[in-house]
């Protein structure tokens, strides 16, 4: 298969990439592309794992905070924190138009990573910090700030972005390797035992070798 394929398949905007950083080599560009696919699936296993891990741990705490597993119809109407009613009300439809039960569980599985992480934004640290920090037993006390665990999250959330959406995510790999690091660090702040878990079904690392070794 030749660029002409390649850019009518997947489109000249997505390849443009590819095929710019190497000029005269359409196959090493074709390459690259095929092994940021398989980089990009590599992390899938860990990028799951975190993301119901993360969610688990924040629906428990806010659980104890409110007193009730149905928290969300209570912090739609907490002072500060009215606008995450919109992704509560988004969640509670989808279930709707699939004819399901509105069980707290249901909306709980149904909300976005993105409603997740923004309750761990700056914005809502007066009001939900206080329960949430709890999240996150096996990170230091002295490190359980805030801004200390927003940081990497947010950025873990953007990264499964890329990958979740088809983009681009291999233009370098030693970054990569230490984005890997950083997601099984975060799973370690929510479970002592859970980067072991994931480590049993994690190809990441093998894969990164194998894409390094093809693209030297």
């Amino acid at each position: 298969m030749n660029k002409q394929y390649y850019e009518k398949i997947f489109s000249n905007q997505r390849m443009q990439k590819y095929f710019q950083c190497y000029p005269g080599n359409e196959q090493k560009a074709i390459l690259h592309y095929q092994i940021n696919i398989e980089v990009s699936e590599s992390f899938y296993p860990v990028l799951s794992m975190l993301e119901v891990a993360l969610r688990n741990s924040l629906n428990r705490e806010l659980i104890e905070f409110f007193g009730t597993e149905d928290w969300y119809l209570q912090i739609g109407s907490t002072t500060g924190s009215r606008n995450l009613n919109n992704v509560i009300n988004t969640a509670k439809r989808q279930i709707a138009k699939r004819n399901e039960t509105l069980a707290a569980s249901k909306i709980i599985a149904e909300l976005t990573l993105g409603f997740w992480v923004k309750l761990l934004n700056a914005e809502y640290e007066r009001i939900l910090w206080k329960p949430l920090r709890n999240a996150f037993p096996y990170l230091e006390k002295s490190l359980r700030q805030r801004r200390i665990v927003s940081a990497p999250i947010n950025k873990i959330r953007s990264f499964r972005n890329r990958v979740f959406h088809h983009e681009p995510i291999c233009w370098n790999l030693n970054e990569l390797e230490r984005t890997h690091q950083e997601i099984l660090n975060v799973m370690g702040w929510l479970n002592i035992d859970l980067p072991n878990v994931a480590i049993e079904v994690d190809r990441v690392t093998d894969v990164i070798k194998r894409a390094k070794e093809k693209l030297s």
